[in-house]
């Protein structure tokens, strides 16, 4: 492939990309992957996957999407798309341990640091550590794949009540970090 059919790609929108790969478009598909490969990975990190299991996964979602990709329509973005995949392949293949991380986590979790130069900026990753497992799973599979709370609740097979607590106690920790990050920060700053 050329430099020019490669700016030709970079230019073109997903949704435009998608119905290019559909066609059996093999470059524009690829395309779509360097897009939004890392974003995928990242999710998967999120949900609690290993750096190596979160690239199988991505391949294994992005596989999935290059055969059913003319079943995007662009309703919505073709990344948020594609982690729902992964997500579901996440939790299809590690059902039983996200079912036993649900039912008994007696531990809490880690104490996170906190930083008082202003310089310094929360990490999403970090923060994330700082919640239970059940929590964390709960809020990326939520706010990172995009999945409504019926459909982590279906997905785990736990009551839907159950979810939407381990969402509302894992934004609240993470509201409540990204508080002190900027009271720390901001008192730095200005004392």
């Amino acid at each position: 492939m050329g430099a020019s059919s490669t700016r030709v790609l970079t230019g073109l929108h997903d949704v435009e990309l998608a119905a290019l790969a559909a066609a059996g478009g093999r470059r524009e598909f690829g395309e779509l992957v360097r897009r939004h490969g890392s974003a995928v990975r990242g999710l998967l990190r999120r949900m609690g996957a290993d750096p190596a299991s979160a690239d199988d996964l991505a391949q294994d979602a992005f596989l999935i999407a290059f055969e059913r990709v003319a079943e995007f329509r662009g309703e919505g973005t073709f990344v948020a798309w594609v982690r729902r995949i992964a997500a579901r392949l996440y939790l299809k293949r590690r059902a039983k341990d996200a079912q036993t991380v649900l039912e008994a986590d007696p531990r809490e979790p880690e104490p996170v640091e906190t930083y008082a130069d202003a310089g310094s900026r929360i990490d999403l990753d970090e923060a994330l550590n700082g919640l239970s497992k059940a929590e964390r799973l709960s809020v990326s599979l939520c706010y990172g794949a995009g999945l409504s709370h019926t459909e982590v609740a279906e997905a785990l097979n736990i009551p839907l009540g159950t979810v939407k607590s381990h969402v509302k106690r894992g934004l609240d920790k993470l509201r409540e970090r990204l508080a002190q990050e900027v009271v720390g920060a901001g008192s730095v700053a200005h004392g």
